[in-house]
């Protein structure tokens, strides 16, 4: 199983980021992941965030081996053809190591909603209007890209997207849900390549035992706290 690993610069500055991805490198992790929100203070940090796109650009630059990806970039943030421009440039930039995750985003009126409603971003009110856009970006990028495009999912409706649209399914391993979802996502994509992958946060020491009962080709360990 591959492991990968995920910065928060809701509580890290570049300096740090970019050591501790050049660090992920050295030791050997695949993949390091970064998140898409506004603001820090939804991962529990204390600073504005990195735009995702940017800071995947400069990691790009500052990094050789290591892949890079969004987990996840919210349909929300940005129209289709602007979402489609910046993952072929980090693609051009980094030398083709870029997977692009895709999430549905939240309603109005919830907790996760708060970072854009602060900043008079509209959310799509219905779940199948947001999973209609996550397929609409899917398509998107498909004419824009060659990265590889997974989504985020909650729930089985998305996994199914995910397995139909996507080449890639990422879910949480604490979510209730996981070994349905799981199955959906891989049902639905049948035999082709498909990766199936996890996160966890670093200190929950049952996530890889979780991860390969699973069978998930993947584990992505997410550190939310400030670097040392």
């Amino acid at each position: 199983m591959i492991v990968d690993i995920q910065f928060s610069a809701g509580s890290n500055d570049w300096p740090a980021l970019r050591d501790a991805v050049l660090g992920a490198e050295q030791d050997g992790y695949a993949t390091t992941w970064v998140f898409d929100h506004l603001d820090g203070a939804m991962l529990g940090g204390d600073r504005p965030m990195l735009e995702c796109f940017t800071l995947l650009g400069a990691l790009a630059v500052a990094t050789s081996t290591i892949g890079l990806g969004t987990l996840v970039a919210n349909v929300a943030n940005r129209h289709p053809a602007l979402l489609g421009l910046a993952a072929s440039s980090v693609q051009r930039i980094s030398g083709g190591r870029l997977t692009l995750g895709l999430g549905a985003g939240t309603g109005p009126g919830t907790k996760w909603a708060r970072e854009h409603e602060e900043r008079g971003i509209p959310l799509l009110p219905d779940v199948a209007a947001r999973h209609a856009a996550v397929a609409h970006q899917v398509a998107v990028l498909r004419d824009s890209t060659d990265a590889p495009v997974i989504i985020g999912a909650s729930s089985v409706e998305l996994a199914q997207l995910a397995g139909r649209s996507a080449d890639g399914v990422n879910v949480r391993m604490s979510h209730r849900r996981v070994v349905e979802i799981v199955a959906a996502a891989r049902d639905e994509a049948g035999e082709r390549p498909f990766d199936v992958s996890g996160w966890a946060f670093v200190d929950d020491e049952s996530a890889h035992d979780r991860a390969a009962e699973l069978g998930l080709d993947r584990l992505v360990l997410v550190q939310l706290g400030a670097l040392r």
